[in-house]
């Protein structure tokens, strides 16, 4: 093969920008990408496949949040292959489009063939009546997009019109949905899951949600009925994972609960752990349910789950109703994270403020109501965001009601709408008052004393994990989901359209302001690293209890939780009526079979 017959695709994961118009960027990132994953897996099974014929296909990776991008150095690189190649940007969020328009312009001016997939695209072309006018600029810009999903061959087109250098505006996929048992599996070479921290990857088992969140993409984008990886694709994963040392997965399942698939892959993990030493470890998404399922939560715990995160989103029911995440229920909220407790179980939880009910006091009030009687290690606050693809951007939109113009905020991180009773300074103010109001050092003592009397050996896993969340909204702006290991800016990324900064003053600032955030870090961990080792070497510590990790008795109804959250009253009463109509129903069924 000549070098004039390559072909290269980079697969690009684009980050956003920061307050200043840096790419936001880091040495190691915090969370893999599983879009790259895919496509990755889906651009090898084309090799083997041949879709191109006898060209080699070179494929890169690349995830920009670790990574700083040179186009010239890629543009080179593929001029000097034969000039035939493609830049795909993957998984491309709302707050991420701006940036991905902003790599693709020097490809475009040199020819080379830019598609661009992801949530925001196939969001908002699935909930709008009409393409939104970013979208529709791309588009004249030369951009083409993949809607949908690109497993199933679906891939192979946009490979052969890029090679041709005629790739067409759309692909339009976004209805037809591909089953995922038997496809092409998520996988990355180890030089890549290196540059996130703690060598994590990814994979997902399943996709879509039979839940109507108003504020979930996922809906969609995914769709309602589920789809799911069989046992045997797992175990393909988890091998070829496991053959170039990765062990760590972050499961990117929205509700890996509701898999109804969920027992033989947990059964799977079980016999390649037991039989073959094959262990992984895993953070999986579940709702507030799963201690419901029989089996679910130690099976889970036998295959490798070691975290969960939960998308608890609010305690006051009248919000969680407002915004038709009706499977919440905050009766049931204690027993569940106790069942993950028994277990040593990590669990993360998610927060929402500005549902329309919330003011400044009752989210103060909440967050005092989670420390004191919910046992959870973590937790991290998000911003109610209408983001394209969701009900509540649609219904905002169709009103014609204010919604930022700058996607580049729509990071959950930042408020881009109004609230009907908090003003925008007082929603600002709050969102920044919640990070301090939970992680207090008096609250991180007892988070660490939790873990230590329930049986955890990760000590040190909580204890980055606890400086990252506490720390990274208020040292570096950004949430700590975003974050990574030592802040990355390149003088000339800029965003497109902002001046670029002398170098006088960009780097003085730089290097001023990591070594501050750099020292603001270190003593952050070594004051919680002295509290932890003394947590963990005390003998007594073993008996820690408070009203977190009690188990539900008699008077729980009397707790904070339920008797000062608003909408509870009503709840309760429903959760009554629905107990009584079940034990009726059984009772009648009893006597009809007597009868008979």
């Amino acid at each position: 093969m000549t070098a004039a017959g390559k072909f290269h695709i980079v697969f690009v994961k684009p980050t956003h920008y920061d307050s200043d118009g840096y790419p936001l960027q880091w040495r190691r990132s915090m969370i893999p990408s599983n879009s790259l994953a895919c496509l990755n897996g889906i651009a090898q099974d084309c090799i083997a496949r041949k879709v191109l014929g006898d060209v080699e296909v070179v494929i890169h990776t690349i995830d920009e949040t670790n990574t700083v991008i040179k186009p010239a150095r890629i543009m080179k690189m593929i001029t000097a292959d034969g000039g035939r190649g493609l830049l795909a940007l993957v998984g491309v969020q709302s707050n991420q489009f701006p940036r991905a328009v902003d790599l693709a312009r020097p490809f475009l001016a040199k020819g080379v063939p830019v598609c661009l997939g992801g949530f925001h695209v196939a969001g908002s072309l699935s909930m709008l009546e009409s393409t939104p006018p970013e979208i529709e600029e791309a588009s004249r810009m030369g951009i083409s997009f993949f809607v949908g999903e690109a497993e199933g061959g679906r891939f192979d087109q946009v490979l052969r019109d890029a090679y041709a250098g005629r790739l067409q505006p759309y692909y339009h996929y976004g209805a037809d949905l591909p089953g995922l048992e038997g496809s092409e599996i998520p996988f990355l070479e180890r030089s890549h899951v290196e540059k996130t921290s703690g060598l994590y990857s990814s994979f997902d088992i399943g996709r879509g949600c039979p839940f109507q969140c108003s504020f979930c993409t996922i809906i969609n984008v995914q769709g309602r009925v589920s789809r799911f990886r069989s046992a045997d694709d797992l175990e393909a994963i988890v091998r070829a994972n496991w053959a170039i040392g990765v062990d760590l997965f972050f499961v990117t399942d929205d509700n890996l609960a509701r898999n109804r698939n969920w027992e033989a892959c947990f059964d799977r993990l079980i016999h390649l752990a037991e039989t073959e030493g094959i262990r992984i470890r895993m953070q999986i998404q579940v709702d507030t349910r799963c201690h419901k399922i029989p089996g679910f939560i130690e099976k889970a715990v036998r295959a490798g789950v070691d975290q969960v995160f939960v998308g608890m989103e609010n305690i006051n029911p009248d919000n969680l109703i407002a915004a038709k995440k009706n499977q919440n229920k905050i009766v049931e909220y204690r027993e569940m994270f106790l069942e993950w407790k028994k277990r040593s179980v990590m669990i993360t939880a998610g927060y929402i403020i500005g549902f329309p009910n919330d003011t400044r006091e009752s989210i103060l009030h909440d967050i005092d109501v989670i420390k004191n009687e919910l046992p959870i290690d973590l937790i991290y606050f998000t911003n109610l965001t209408p983001l394209p693809g969701s009900e509540d951007h649609q219904t905002l939109f169709r009103k014609g009601e204010w919604m930022d113009p700058d996607l580049n905020k729509y990071d959950l991180n930042h408020r881009v709408t109004h609230h009907r009773t908090m003003s925008d300074a007082e929603w600002d103010q709050v969102y920044r008052e919640a990070w301090d109001r939970f992680y207090t050092w008096d609250q991180v003592e007892r988070i660490m004393k939790r873990m230590r009397a329930t049986g955890s050996t990760r000590k040190m896993m909580l204890l980055f994990r606890i400086i990252a969340y506490s720390r990274f909204f208020k040292v570096y702006g950004c949430h700590p989901l975003e974050g990574g290991t030592i802040r990355v800016k390149s003088r000339g990324d800029r965003r497109h359209g902002m001046k670029l900064e002398n170098p006088l003053v960009f780097y003085p600032r730089y290097l001023f302001s990591e070594a501050k955030a750099l020292l603001t870090m270190v003593l952050v961990y070594r004051r919680a690293k002295k509290m932890a080792d003394r947590i963990w070497a005390d003998p007594a510590a073993a008996e820690y209890r408070d009203l977190s990790i009690t188990p539900p008795d008699a008077d729980e109804l009397s707790l904070a939780l339920y008797s000062e959250t608003r909408g509870t009253s009503a709840e309760i009463a429903r959760m009554r009526r629905q107990e009584t109509l079940i034990r009726d129903a059984r009772a009648k069924k009893k006597a009809d079979v007597r009868a008979a």
